[in-house]
Formats: C-alpha cells, structure tokens, sequence
C-alpha cells in the first residue's frame, strides 16, 4: 500500500534578515537581534485551539510550562476556518512577549508561537505582521479585487455602510461617530451618530469636531510639498541645511536625513512619546521638539524597519512652518502655514489648532473604558493629557469635522487640485508623499504620514489618528474614484477603523464580508481583556505596597511623581495625568502599581529601588523611565 503524503505545510513570507531554519517538526524564524523567535507548528488534529497551542509548544519548546492566560477569538479569514489567539501573564520585568496563535483549515491546525524581548518586537512590529498577514493553508489563492470594475456608491450601499457603522458602535460601546464619503467631484454623503457624551443629549453631527490626531501627518507633509511647488526646499535637500539646530542623538543618522525622511518612518529613531505625554503643557515650547530629538539615539539601520516617531513628524510640520515664515517663532509659523497654505485653500473652515475655538460648540466628548471595561467620558482631566500634543502638533494635534476633513481627502484623491479645478500642489509632488519607504506588513507600506495598502489588489491610500478618547482614519481609492473619513470619540473606536475600511471595499467592489465578523471579535476580545486584568489586580491597593512608597519621585525625562494617600486609596500625580493606582502582584514576585483612570488604565508602574532609594519605573517598548524618590 502506498504511504500517505503529509499535508503540505501552509505558505507564509519570510522577513528580511531574519533567519529561517526548517525542522521536520516546525519552521523557526528569529529575528536578527537574536532575541526573538517565531515557530510556525503544523499540528495534526486536536480537540480545540487550547489544545493545539500546548501540542505546539511541546514539539517546539518542550520545557515551556508557562499556562495561558486568556484564549480569543479572531474572525476566520484568509482561507482559515478558525483562529484563536492565546495570550500569556508575563511580567513587566521580563521585558518580554509571548503569545501563540493557532490557525485551523479543516481538521489540521497550525500555530504560530512568538516569543521575544519587547524592545525588538516593538522595532520588528512590521515584520511580525508580515508572517500572520502571509500565512495561509497551502493551496489559498489570495483575494483581490484587481480587475474588478468599482461598484458605485449608492444610496442602498451607503445605506449598508451606515447601518454597519451603527451596529459596530453598539458592539465596541462608541458612544459617537461621524463619517463622510467623497468622489472626485464632491461630498456624496456624510452624517453623525450617536451622541457627543454618554449620558448626555445632544446628538453628534457631520459638523461636530473631533481631534484627528496623526491624520495631521498628511496635511504637515502636504504644506511640505506645497512648498516643494514654491521653491522653498527640496526633497533631497538635507533637513541641516534648512534648519541648522535639527540633531539627533547620533551624528551619522543627522547626516543622512533628507525632507523626505521626517515623515517616513525609516530612520531608524524608535517611537518615544513618554516625554511629552506625561511631562508636558500646553504652554511648553514647540523648540522642544528639537530638544528631544537631540536625545533620542536610533535603534535600528537607516531604512531597515517601519518605527513610527512622532518627534520627527513634528519636526517636519515646524520645518515647514519655519521657512514659510522664517521670523516667527516655530509654533506660530506653522499654524499660520497651515491656514494660509492647506486650510483657507482647500475651504477647510472647521480645522484648527485652537483647542478653545474647537471646543467652544459643537464638539465631541472623549472617551474611554474604565478598568471594569465600561465606557466613560474622560472629562477636563482627558482634555489635560490630550492637551500634551499641543507643543507637537504637526504629529497630531489638529481637529476637525467630518464634513471639513473630506475635502482634504478629496484634494487626495484629485492629486492636488482644489474642487474649482485650480491645480494648488503639483500631482509630482502631492503623490512623491505617498511612494513607498518601508513596508508595515504584507503589500503595505509607509510613505510620508501616508500608507499605501496593496494587498487587496487595489491601491487604498490612508492613515489612521490615536489621541486619548479619539479614534479615526482617512482612506481613499483611487482605482474607484472613492474616499472616506471616520472619526470616533472612544478608544474602542480603534477596533472600527481598520473594519470601516474593509466594509467599503466589500461594498465597492463586492468583496467577502469579513468587517462585521471583525467587529463582534474585536467587541468579544476587549471585554474578556478587561474581565482578566481586572481578576489580577487589588483595589483598594496593597496596604503594604501603599505604605512603603514614597511622597513624591522624579524622573529626568517624565518630571515629578507625587503620590497621595487618601484612606485606602492612592493617587499617582504626574504631570499631564491623575489616576488613582491598583496594585498586582506579578509572577516574578514583583509588584506593580496600576493605574486606573480611563486613558490611562492598566499602565504599569513597577516597584524598584536605586541602592537606598526608593524607585518606581516606568517603560515603553524600548526605553525604561526610573522615578527617584525626592528626599
């Protein structure tokens, strides 16, 4: 009798400089840090995901005896008919991250294990999303929508988009949205939903304004390019020459910067946003900008990896602002730049920078989930810490409207003429902002403050916006003739982006309805989430835990830390943020302070000590913030 063939392994790309070794049991890929690995495990049959997920780590990892924490659900997709993402309980002082996920096709499963330190999964994030976005059963043809004629956009079809939009905010417990659509000629819809506060009455619009956060990106490389048109700089042009003070904390990577490269997320400067979130007013000064940058080393090769820097994005805004009106001061210049040059121009009457005019009307409240995973307005005391972007707004500190928002997408999609026909920035330089610099995972990549999706086929331009309570994105297709905006004022609202997008396209180009299975995951994997973490910690705190802290801690780079104790409870004082602290014990015996105010909530702040000091610390995927205690 002849022997059965093994089922063929399934098929997944490989990243760049990472190194692949093929066992007869798994496929294992490690990163070139050498710190972090990837094992993809075929596992023949098994009773549920759990259970594939423990067998994959006996054949990869046998001595691996660390029990999951929390099992959920991801929609099927991509020729899966299953998928389950089981996380693990690691604690912070491992600086590290582990997690497994099992793919099931049939009755066969496959697992992919990732296991590494935080700092190089932060900087390899693009590649990580490489492997899952690749991996598919042997055999899958990718969908696409290459070749298809674009539905157009009817009131039945808009119709669905809107009910889509509705039953996803009920699901993620968005308590307001706004959304707009857009073809080359004008507005074809937009409206709002829900309402501007939980609780509160008053009902959002297509006119409400909404912070828009990193959607700023785009319109800061815009005045760039317009500026390009008028001969003010190049894209090739070193950013020294321009602004001679711009440094970075290593001489070679100043160096090599062009324009081009503030906004493409290539240089190899890692994220670093502690600083101005925690230790920064409205009234600090836009050089700072400057002044942390010169502090901030890179972590990886020029152009080797996608690492999102806002400190750069900023820069370039302010580099902008400087030499279209080089005698005022940074802040001023540019906001002046961007009115007279992006908003006045393209009609955008409702964009601004002035918190106080965007505040004093018709404005969407910012929430977010408390630590039982309730939505929440955040109140004055949200505002205070979305107020921290203002010293670097060019990165994300703009509001706007739905309806104000849409002619910027517009402008988009007719590569730079106004809606008069008037060609305000060249197409040459317009789209030189969205050619590829580094990829973000599979046929993705990022340009300048744009991103370019390719892997449907169709080209779909975007860029998503994250503030405190504050969710959106902008998209267009071009192949359509098609734009979009979204904006939301809930975190959750985060897991609504990426599924609008897809629910457009499925109704464009009669695609596989996957958005709404996206949303009730998404909805189901937040509220376990908050369910596990809120088993894990202690309020009121610790007592002990409470008793040996300090009064007050200060750190270099995130200021002073006060600490006050009311009865049972503890409130941790930063500069931008109160919250009141929880405790947790973590599995390395170390404990952790948690904070629990809505923007903040779960933030850990670990116990340490400095020799005889008392120490609290603080950290981000790639650098660590040690709190001193002041005597």
């Amino acid at each position: 009798m002849a022997a059965t063939a093994a089922p063929a392994r399934p098929t997944f790309t490989t990243p760049d400089a990472w190194t692949r070794r093929d066992d007869p049991k798994f496929v294992e890929l490690t990163a070139p840090e050498g710190d972090t690995r990837l094992a993809i495990v075929d596992v023949a049959s098994a009773a549920d995901a759990r259970a594939a997920v423990a067998a994959a780590w006996k054949l990869w990892k046998p001595d691996f005896a660390r029990p999951p924490k929390l099992v959920t659900l991801r929609a099927a997709r991509n020729g899966w008919d299953e998928r389950q993402v089981v996380d693990y309980e690691v604690s912070p002082n491992e600086k590290r991250g582990i997690q497994a996920v099992a793919f099931r096709a049939g009755t066969g499963w496959t697992v992919l294990i990732l296991d590494g330190s935080e700092a190089t999964l932060e900087k390899r994030g693009a590649a990580v999303g490489l492997v899952l976005q690749s991996l598919r059963p042997a055999g899958y043809a990718r969908e696409t929508f290459a070749g298809r004629t674009p539905l157009p956009m009817t009131p039945e079809r808009i119709a669905q988009l809107q009910a889509f939009v509705g039953e996803a905010m009920q699901q993620l417990g968005i308590p307001g949205a706004a959304f707009a659509l857009t073809d080359r000629k004008g507005t074809i819809y937009s409206t709002g939903l829900g309402v501007r506060e939980l609780g509160r009455p008053a009902k959002v619009s297509a006119d409400s304004e909404f912070m828009i956060a990193s959607n700023t990106k785009g319109m800061s490389t815009l005045l760039l390019a317009k500026l390009v048109d008028e001969g003010r700089l190049t894209w090739d042009q070193p950013v020294t020459q321009l602004y001679p003070a711009f440094k970075l904390g290593s001489a070679d990577t100043t160096s090599k910067v062009l324009v081009r490269h503030l906004v493409c997320a290539c240089t190899g400067l890692p994220r670093k946003d502690m600083e101005w979130l925690f230790n920064t007013n409205s009234a600090s000064p836009a050089s700072g900008t400057f002044t942390q940058l010169a502090a901030t080393a890179p972590t990886s090769g020029f152009g080797e990896v996608f690492q999102y820097n806002n400190l750069m994005a900023s820069a370039a805004g302010y580099l902008g602002g400087h030499l279209a009106y080089p005698g005022m001061e940074l802040g001023k210049a540019y906001d002046r730049a961007m009115e007279e040059k992006i908003f006045k121009p393209l009609g955008m009457t409702a964009t601004t920078f002035d918190y106080a005019k965007a505040m004093a009307g018709d404005w969407a409240r910012p929430h977010g989930d408390s630590i039982d995973g309730a939505t929440v307005a955040f109140g004055n005391a949200g505002m205070k810490l979305n107020r921290s972007v203002i010293p670097y707004r060019p990165a994300g500190g703009a509001w706007s409207t739905a309806n104000d928002l849409i002619k910027y997408v517009r402008f988009e999609l007719n590569e730079g003429r106004l809606d008069n026909g008037t060609q305000w920035v060249s197409a040459k330089n317009l789209l030189e902002r969205r050619a590829p610099f580094v990829p973000v995972g599979e046929d993705r990549f990022y340009g300048m403050g744009m991103q370019t999706d390719r892997d449907l086929g169709v080209d779909v331009v975007h860029h998503g916006g994250s503030m405190f309570g504050y969710k959106s994105d902008i998209m267009l297709v071009p192949s359509a003739g098609i734009g979009a905006v979204i904006l939301t004022n809930a975190e959750d609202g985060q897991s609504l982006l990426r599924p609008f997008m897809r629910r457009l396209l499925e109704l464009i180009y009669d695609g596989k309805p996957e958005a709404a299975g996206d949303v009730a995951a998404a909805a189901a994997r937040i509220k376990a989430e908050f369910a596990k973490e809120r088993q894990l910690i202690a309020l009121p705190p610790d007592p002990a835990a409470v008793a040996a802290l300090a009064g007050a801690y200060t750190s270099p780079e995130l200021g002073p830390l006060k600490i006050e104790k009311r009865g049972p409870d503890v409130l941790f004082s930063f500069t931008t943020v109160t919250s009141k602290a929880a405790t947790k014990k973590n599995d390395d015996g170390s404990i952790s302070f948690v904070m629990t105010d809505p923007t903040i909530a779960y933030a850990p702040v670990v116990v340490a000590k400095d020799g005889d000091r008392r120490a609290l610390i603080i950290r981000d995927g790639q650098h660590e913030y040690r709190f001193a205690e002041v005597r």
